[in-house]
């Protein structure tokens, strides 16, 4: 009853863009790692969510597109605690020239950097989401154009197998798509409100970077498994509109987990 009463509660709270997360809590199946047979992982309509939660081990990723307001800081907190990170990254933020620095700070950190798709396309619909809103062709000719943009990085397509999808929202389709092609899809793992942190105040689902910390504190306290396996995700920047900015709290979540004895790796150390 309280898995119930607190699905309920949260499909309240986090409409729109998180919708997907009441799929996710009914459906999310458990499979072994191909590689890894003693190693289970989390899956929800084909894409990655969570790792293995016998390991006291998880993901910190970030998302960008328009905004990188705390590329800097991110950067060096993550430097501070010695922690590596994810970085999923559209073709436009690794094309926009403001940006090329952070990126290229990023990777001789020896953080992840993936893909986000090229400019950030809507997959499917938010109602219906079965309805696809791209082809394949589309779907294709974006995603390598997102990774045309990495190359001149130096980041191989090897290097970065995983693919997160723009707005976190994607379909079976999607996910079969993404192999065809080559890659994992791959999302955050449901349960706390980390990826709220792009919320602006006149936005019905607006959550503080309080409200979020205090749900990321409360799914570790409350599950047996913790945060075993998670893949918490944050913004790397975000609309001017919101000032209190989850970032400038990463000193207090990196402390927290690091006290809790949670070793902070890269998704492909997670997965």
């Amino acid at each position: 009853m309280l898995i119930v009463w607190l699905c309920l509660l949260y499909w309240t709270i986090a409409p729109g863009i998180d919708n997907w997360v009441k799929d996710a809590v009914r459906v999310a199946d458990v499979a072994r790692n191909d590689t890894n047979p003693e190693k289970y992982i989390s899956r929800h309509r084909g894409a990655i969510i969570r790792g293995d939660t016998i390991a006291r081990r998880l993901a910190i990723v970030f998302t960008g597109d328009e905004y990188a307001d705390g590329g800097e800081p991110i950067r060096q907190k993550l430097a501070h605690h010695r922690v590596a990170a994810s970085f999923f990254l559209t073709g436009r933020f690794y094309r926009n020239p403001v940006f090329q620095p952070l990126i290229r700070s990023l990777k001789k950190d020896g953080h992840y950097l993936g893909a986000h798709s090229d400019a950030h396309l809507l997959y499917c619909d938010w109602t219906k989401r079965d309805s696809l809103l791209v082809t394949q062709t589309q779907f294709r000719n974006d995603l390598e154009q997102n990774y045309a943009a990495m190359q001149s990085y130096g980041i191989r397509k090897q290097d970065a197998r995983f693919f997160l999808p723009p707005y976190e929202w994607y379909n079976d389709t999607i996910a079969t798509w993404t192999k065809t092609a080559g890659f994992q899809l791959i999302s955050y793992t449901p349960g706390t409100l980390s990826h709220a942190d792009y919320t602006t105040p006149d936005l019905k689902n607006y959550r503080s970077s309080r409200a979020i910390l205090e749900s990321i504190y409360a799914q570790e306290q409350r599950h047996p498994a913790g945060l075993n396996g998670f893949i918490l995700l944050l913004h790397v920047g975000t609309h001017p509109a919101r000032t209190d900015k989850l970032y400038a709290h990463l000193d207090e979540l990196l402390t927290y987990l690091q006290q809790k004895k949670y070793r902070l790796v890269r998704v492909d150390e997670l997965i």
